[in-house]
């Protein structure tokens, strides 16, 4: 598990953001250009989306799938190999890096959250720690993946889990803490 980083490690006020003004203007133009370019685009525009993550900074290596109702935070924390799926609704939370590997699949209303807050400084300053989805994984519907969380090469992860920690490979996992149910 990788170890979380903060973002602006100075003393922080809680009401105060840790973003730069041109990081927040950036993120308001990608929300504005996947909004009105990309959301309501059918399955089959799924280039159409890539050229818009792969301008806004994504790192795209092939044809992954990104559904048209994902959602991607800040596009240029993300890596997607080839055949990558990111599915219906699901939340790729890029708050620090997020990686998905080839052939791996984030189904529906999936959550991967690369970003939390230190919560022994009274600031709550936000941490950040890439989450690593291994090649031809697979996490089940509504997962919730925490930050610094590697999902092995061609592992399993049953639906509605809560990964906290990282799963080896070649193995099925499930549960709330996720946890390794046998070898696949």
């Amino acid at each position: 598990m990788e170890e979380l980083k903060v973002v602006k490690p100075e003393q922080q006020l809680a009401h105060e953001s840790p973003w730069t003004l041109e990081n927040r203007i950036l993120r308001l133009l990608w929300e504005a250009t996947w909004t009105l370019l990309c959301f309501w685009t059918p399955k089959p525009l799924n280039p159409w989306r890539l050229f818009w993550l792969r301008t806004f900074g994504a790192h795209i290596h092939g044809t992954p799938f990104v559904h048209q109702r994902a959602r991607i935070a800040i596009p240029w924390n993300l890596t997607l190999h080839d055949r990558a799926c990111l599915g219906d609704r699901a939340n790729a939370y890029t708050l620090g890096e997020i990686e998905i590997g080839a052939r791996a699949t984030v189904a529906q209303e999936s959550y991967l959250s690369s970003g939390s807050h230190d919560f022994v400084n009274p600031g709550l300053r936000l941490v950040v720690a890439k989450i690593t989805i291994g090649e031809d994984a697979f996490l089940g519907a509504r997962t919730f993946v925490m930050p610094g969380v590697t999902v092995g090469a061609r592992s399993v992860v049953g639906a509605c889990s809560v990964v906290t920690k990282d799963v080896p490979p070649d193995v099925f996992a499930a549960g709330n803490p996720c946890k390794v149910l046998r070898p696949k």
